[in-house]
C-alpha cells in the first residue's frame, strides 16, 4: 500500500508540476500524514524534490514539491538510409544533448558501430554516464525479429537482416534497449505532439528513401499478427507478375519512395534533378516539368491513402519523412484525386514534427518505461 500511494503521489507530481503537501492531498484523495510520509520516502529515493515554497502574501508558505528531473534519463536514436539522430532527455523531458549527423555506414557491423558511437558521445555531451541512463529507444526501418535477432523489411539499410544484429546493437548501447519502427515512433510523437493529437485512428505515412506507416488506434501502435503492420511499401502497385523472386523493396515503395520523384522528373525532360528536394524547389519556382512530377507523386500517394482508407478507415492521414514536408505542393492534388476515384476521403495533413518526429515518438516511449524502472529499482531498494 505505501508503494501504490508513493506511486500515485509520484505520477501527479510527474503529470501536474510542482505541488505543495495539502494540494496533493486534496487531488490524489490522500490523507496529509499519508503524502507527507509518501513525500519523505520519495526524496530519500532521489525521485522527488523541494523546489521552493508558495508565496500567498499572508500566513505561512508551504513547500513545493516536484518529481526530480534527474532521476534518470533515457537515450534515442533514430537510424535513417541518410542520417543518424540522437538526443538524451531527463525525466522532465527537457533534452540535455542533440546530435545530428549523416550515416555514411555501407554494412551492418558499419552502422552497429557509428550508432555506438554517436551514443557514447550524447552521453559524454550530456555530461552523464552510461549508468545515468536508464532506457534506450532506437527507431529503425523494418520489423524487429525477436527469433533471428535482426531487421526484417528493411532493404535500404545494408546487414541489418544479419541474425544478432539486435545483439550488437544491445552491447554497442547497453542494457534496456527498446527497438521500435521509424514510423510508429514518429505516430506516436504525431499523436502525443503533433498533428495527431487526440486523433483515434491515425496513420502516420513516412516518404522518404522508402515509404512505411505507423498506425495509432486509441493511443495505441497497432502492430499485427507478426509486427508488420504498416508496411505498406509491399502494397501490389502497377504491373505485377507471379512468380520470380519477392523483390527486397516493394512495388508502392519503388513507386513513391524519394527516389522515385527524382526518376519521373528525369523521364519527363528534367535532366537535373538529383534529388527529391530539388524537384520540389524547382516545382515552387514555377517549374513546368517539376510541376508534373509532383502531380504523379501526388497521386501515387493518393492511392496509398485510398488503400489505407479502405482497410483502416483513418480519422487522419499525417504525412512525415522527407517527401512529407513538401506536403505544401502535395496535399491539394492528394485531395483531388482521392475525391475523383473513392468515397473514402481521410483528412489528409502534414506532420508537425519533420525531421524530429522519430526521436520524439522514442523520447515519449522511453520516458513512460524509464518513469516505471526508476520507481521500481529505487523505492525497491530504498
Amino acid at each position: 500500500m505505501r508503494r501504490i500511494n508513493q506511486r500515485a503521489v509520484l505520477d501527479l507530481l510527474r503529470r501536474g508540476g510542482a505541488a505543495t503537501r495539502p494540494q496533493v492531498a486534496k487531488d490524489t484523495g490522500l490523507s496529509k500524514p499519508t503524502v507527507s510520509q509518501a513525500l519523505l520516502a520519495l526524496e530519500a529515493a532521489g525521485l522527488a524534490r523541494a523546489t521552493g515554497h508558495t508565496s500567498t502574501g499572508t500566513g505561512r508558505s508551504a513547500v513545493l514539491y516536484e518529481a526530480d528531473p534527474t532521476a534518470g534519463y533515457v537515450l534515442g536514436v533514430d537510424i535513417g538510409r541518410e542520417h543518424l539522430r540522437g538526443a538524451v532527455s531527463d525525466l522532465g523531458r527537457t533534452m540535455v544533448a542533440r546530435r545530428d549527423t549523416r550515416n555514411t555506414a555501407r554494412s551492418g557491423s558499419a552502422l552497429v558501430a557509428a550508432v555506438g558511437r554517436l551514443a557514447s558521445e550524447l552521453v559524454a555531451e550530456a555530461g552523464l554516464t552510461d549508468a545515468d541512463i536508464v532506457v534506450r529507444v532506437l527507431g529503425s526501418p523494418g520489423v524487429a525479429d525477436p527469433v533471428k535477432r535482426c531487421f526484417r523489411h528493411a532493404p535500404n539499410l545494408p546487414g541489418w537482416g544479419r541474425p544478432g544484429l539486435l545483439d550488437d546493437l544491445e552491447a554497442a548501447l547497453g542494457p534496456d534497449l527498446v527497438v521500435e519502427n521509424d514510423a510508429n515512433l514518429t505516430a506516436v510523437g504525431e499523436w502525443e505532439s503533433g498533428a495527431a493529437r487526440g486523433a483515434s485512428v491515425v496513420g502516420c505515412i513516412m516518404i522518404g528513401t522508402g515509404i512505411g506507416m505507423g498506425l495509432m488506434v486509441d493511443g495505441r501502435v497497432f502492430r499485427g499478427a507478426t509486427g508488420a503492420a504498416g508496411e505498406i511499401g509491399y502494397l501490389p502497385y502497377g504491373r505485377t507478375q507471379s512468380g520470380g523472386e519477392v523483390p527486397a523493396r516493394g512495388h508502392l515503395e519503388e513507386a513513391t519512395a524519394a527516389q522515385s520523384v527524382v526518376r519521373g522528373a528525369r523521364e519527363l525532360g528534367l535532366g537535373t534533378a538529383k534529388s527529391a528536394r530539388e524537384v520540389f524547389r524547382l516545382a515552387r519556382e514555377g517549374d513546368e516539368l517539376a510541376q508534373r512530377a509532383v502531380q504523379t507523386e501526388a497521386d501515387r500517394l493518393a492511392y496509398t491513402v485510398a488503400s489505407v482508407a479502405a482497410v483502416v478507415d483513418p480519422e487522419l492521414i499525417v504525412l512525415g519523412g522527407g517527401i512529407g514536408t513538401a506536403a505544401d505542393l502535395l496535399l491539394d492534388p492528394i485531395d483531388r484525386a482521392l475525391r475523383s476515384f473513392t468515397p473514402l476521403v481521410p483528412t489528409v495533413v502534414q506532420g508537425e514534427l519533420g525531421d524530429d518526429g522519430v526521436l520524439t515518438g522514442a523520447m515519449s516511449v522511453g520516458l513512460r518505461a524509464a518513469e516505471r524502472l526508476v520507481f521500481e529499482r529505487r523505492v525497491g531498494a530504498a
